[in-house]
């Protein structure tokens, strides 16, 4: 008897007919969005196979044609399973690897059935069920799709009934299967105040890992996302590329692996990082992934990245279509040296700027070991009596009198120490207890496996705001990594620690956000060592980088771009490099813009330049946080970056210009054409944020159709006189 199956499609879940099985064993589940496809097959052996990721087909029945258009060089037969497994026929690298309770490490996977959750018109979730036939295990594969804006979220959920407990010694999200003529990974690496470096290589045979082992600040040295082209390099505009991220704020695992010709297959598996880390799974436990989120485009990096921004406003970040509050921090004014008086100046300073907000950063509290640097204190969450002796609730009602907000840092998973907390509850740190501590920041982690700190590091926060309701803002910071990883709650199962940590931060995270729904929050960890979506899904937005050097933050704020949309890139003008303030402040307006500087010292003009741009971002932080991000001209190769941003309407849109060189008669030497206009619209060309006493270089009154500034373009005359140009755009009748 022939058997039925349905066809998912995110816009309409259809059951199709009979007609579409070629094989009475075959079973064929197209995945599609709006421009994409994702195909499962099973063959007679019911192994569940991934046969085709890419544009979608307007006839869904030939979907069951592709599988037999390829010849892989393939002697196990199971080299494009969907979710590979080991010790059985697979010998390519697996995404699953385990122990069975009776010693057993093989594993074979075959097809049970699926369904699909339809959440909404434009989410659906399909799960494939895949059990072993020898064991009593099952893997679970979702696939949760969003329509409209061609993005997958993918993970898996592990379970077994067998007696005892079964060793999980890897554990992959994803496992998909690429088919090109070549492949081109780009990948990022960093350190501290060097986030977001790119490297771009053509995949060679065997595998390519990137991957974390520093158990917080996870995205330290190697972020985890990247881009994957194929048959070509792709570029902005043209070529096929797969971008994609784990949503996991722990240490991971990517591996890329090319398979032997004349296959060349590339097998991309993602997941937690199974280094140290097998997880003792019990029977009827569900082990639950993380999400690899991916989306894929045939017309370079610059769509497939607006697809992904479009994805996160909507459905991940906290408030991804509300506003944002512009800040002035005391940081890089004071450091730890403050006292209520010049808090209270900087308060005042706050309002005279036109900034929303004032955050009091790092030093408030600590008595018996004051947070005078940064070797004593965390962990002792009581205002410093010295410093503040009214409390944080006098500079909440000071704020308030000046009708700006309040905001203040945190670092509740850390402790120094020299500290109370660390006196009184030693077992509560990471560390092994037969070895010497090694410290980061002079600084330890608090072991969040354990509910007594989960309840103590959510009383941080929730102390905070039952103290002061007013309060409306909080920059979480995580400044160390897990050195001698060792939890004394965990006792025997030491493995589990890297992953429990993670879990263990999100318990907190979703009381807080139980509680406290809307508080706007900052993901901060010494810079971007923490920017990702599994951390994102509780924070309005994050600190790319400690380093502020404007010249510095258009590439790192470029390369973030292509992951995170602007209205969650949080930055601020500060004294950091060479460049005037003009230069510091338009480069802060491409994405949520603050400051960190001591106001008192910025002459007339400055204050008034810095006053009449902020005026000018209200106008259009709307466009920048909201709107499609163009990408005209890269600061990697060229004498000046052009950035554009451009809202829904294609009414009005903004081009940020930056001179990144500073050779001889480096500059624009050729209009940079502008994107996503409307051909037909005229617009309105007027260069903003003026220096007080200079005139545009750009002139005035100037419009032209957007088929104009799209297949010409507009010069912004950048030089090493004009090193930065906004330019606005409005569309007239």
């Amino acid at each position: 008897m022939v058997r039925k199956t349905y066809i998912v499609n995110l816009l309409t879940v259809c059951l199709i007919s009979a007609s579409a099985i070629v094989k009475a064993q075959e079973v064929t589940i197209p995945v599609e969005t709006s421009h994409n496809a994702l195909v499962l097959q099973t063959d007679a052996q019911k192994n569940l196979k991934m046969v085709y990721f890419g544009t979608k087909l307007s006839d869904v029945k030939e979907y069951q044609q592709i599988g037999k258009m390829y010849k892989p060089n393939d002697d196990s037969g199971i080299l494009d399973d969907a979710y590979t497994p080991s010790g059985s026929a697979n010998l390519a690298e697996p995404a699953i690897t385990v122990t069975h309770a009776d010693g057993n490490k093989s594993l074979d996977l075959h097809y049970v059935s699926h369904k699909v959750t339809k959440v909404d018109d434009n989410v659906s979730i399909l799960t494939v069920t895949l059990k072993d036939p020898a064991y009593n295990f099952e893997v679970k594969l979702c696939y949760k799709t969003f329509f409209k804006e061609d993005v997958t979220e993918q993970w898996s959920v592990i379970t077994h009934n067998e007696k005892g407990a079964v060793t999980l010694n890897k554990f992959a999200s994803a496992n998909l299967t690429l088919k090109a003529g070549g492949f081109w990974l780009k990948q990022y690496h960093g350190n501290w105040a060097m986030e977001m470096h790119p490297e771009e290589s053509k995949l060679t045979h065997g595998i390519k890992t990137i991957d974390s082992k520093l158990g917080t600040r996870a995205n330290l040295y190697e972020p985890s996302m990247f881009m994957v082209s194929m048959d070509k390099l792709a570029t902005e505009d043209e070529g096929k590329v797969l971008l994609g991220s784990l949503e996991w704020s722990g240490n991971f695992r990517e591996d890329f692996e090319l398979s032997p010709e004349p296959s060349n297959y590339l097998r991309l598996i993602a997941g937690i990082n199974n280094a140290a880390a097998e997880y003792h799974l019990k029977p009827n436990q569900p082990f639950i992934t993380p999400a690899l989120v991916y989306t894929y485009s045939e017309h370079g990096t610059g769509e497939a990245s607006r697809k992904m921004q479009r994805w996160a406003r909507r459905y991940k970040i906290v408030d991804g279509k509300g506003s944002r509050l512009t800040l002035l921090n005391n940081w890089e004014s004071t450091y730890f040296d403050f006292n209520e008086q010049k808090l209270a100046g900087l308060i005042k300073d706050t309002k005279k700027l036109g900034a929303d907000m004032f955050l009091l950063d790092d030093g408030w509290f600590g008595n018996n070991h004051p947070r005078n640097g940064d070797n004593a204190g965390l962990g002792d969450w009581q205002e410093n009596k010295l410093k503040l002796p009214n409390g944080i609730s006098s500079l909440v009602k000071e704020a308030k009198a000046n009708d700006v907000k309040f905001g203040i840092w945190i670092e509740p998973e850390m402790v120094n120490p020299a500290s109370d907390l660390y006196k009184a509850h030693p077992d509560w740190v990471i560390k092994e207890t037969a070895r010497p501590e090694k410290y980061f920041r002079n600084q330890l982690v608090l072991d969040l496996t354990n509910p007594k700190v989960q309840d103590f590091v959510f009383g941080v926060v929730d102390n905070l705001f039952i103290k002061n309701p007013d309060l409306a803002y909080i920059k979480w910071d995580c400044n160390a990594v897990i050195y001698n990883a060792h939890s004394s709650y965990l006792k025997q199962d030491q493995s589990h620690l890297y992953t429990d940590y993670v879990r263990g931060l999100y318990k907190v995270l979703d009381r807080v956000r139980a509680k406290y729904p809307k508080v706007p929050l900052m993901l901060c960890s010494g810079g971007g060592g923490r920017v990702d979506y599994g951390a994102l899904k509780y924070f309005t937005e994050y600190w790319p980088s400690d380093n502020t050097d404007p010249l510095e933050r258009i590439f790192i704020q470029w390369e973030y771009s292509y992951f995170f949309p602007a209205i969650t890139s949080s930055n601020h003008v500060t004294d950091w490099g060479k460049q005037p303030i003009k230069f510091r402040v338009d480069v802060a307006m491409m994405g949520k813009m603050g400051f960190d500087i001591v106001v008192s010292k910025l002459n007339e003009q400055e204050l008034a330049y810095c006053q009449l741009a902020l005026k000018n971002y209200d106008g259009l932080k709307d466009v920048i946080w909201h709107g499609d991000q163009y990408r005209l001209q890269s600061p990697w190769g060229n004498d000046a970056a052009s950035i554009m941003y451009v809202n829904d309407a294609r009414s009005k849109a903004v081009v940020f210009n930056y001179l990144v060189n500073s050779r001889y008669n480096a500059g624009t030497k050729a209009p940079i054409r502008f994107k996503g206009l409307d051909p037909n619209k005229k617009y309105t060309v007027k260069e903003i944020n003026l220096y007080p006493g200079t005139t545009s270089v750009l002139g005035s009154n100037m419009v032209y159709k957007g088929d104009f500034l799209m297949n010409i373009g507009i010069n912004p005359e950048i030089s090493a006189y004009h090193t930065s140009v906004v330019i606005q755009l409005d569309a007239v009748d």
